[in-house]
C-alpha cells in the first residue's frame, strides 16, 4: 500500500526531474545548438530561482566539468559519438548544462527520500 508520504516524495521528485524532462524533449524540435543552449540556461536559472537549496551551484558546477570530462573520455575512445559537435568538436554544446541539471536533481531526490 503506497503511503500518502511516499505519494508526496514521488511528486518532490517528479517536480525535481521535469525541467530535465523539458530539456530533453527540446532535443529533437531545436536543431541549433546556440539556441539549445540558451533555453537550458534559462530552464535552470528559473529552476534555480524557484527554489534553491544548499549547494545547488556546486553540484551544478561539478556535474557540468566531471561530465566534460567524462563525456571527451568517451568520444575520444570512440565509445560515444555525437553528430552535435559543438563544443570542442566533440560534443553539443549543451550537453554539459544538462548534465550539470541533471546532478542538482538527483542530489534533490536524495534529499527528498532521506527527508
Amino acid at each position: 500500500m503506497i503511503t500518502l508520504n511516499a505519494m508526496k516524495k514521488a511528486l518532490k521528485i517528479t517536480l525535481n526531474a521535469t525541467p530535465i524532462l523539458i530539456m530533453i524533449g527540446l532535443i529533437p524540435l531545436i536543431a541549433n545548438d546556440y539556441l539549445l543552449t540558451v533555453i537550458y540556461i534559462t530552464l535552470i536559472a528559473v529552476s534555480l530561482i524557484i527554489k534553491n537549496t544548499k549547494n545547488d551551484l556546486l553540484v551544478f558546477t561539478l556535474g557540468f566539468f566531471i561530465m566534460i570530462a567524462s563525456e571527451y573520455l568517451f568520444v575520444s575512445t570512440g565509445v560515444e559519438i555525437f553528430q552535435r559537435n559543438s563544443l570542442f568538436g566533440l560534443m553539443p554544446l549543451w550537453l554539459p548544462f544538462l548534465w550539470g541539471y541533471g546532478f542538482i536533481a538527483i542530489k534533490r531526490s536524495i534529499e527528498v527520500l532521506n527527508g
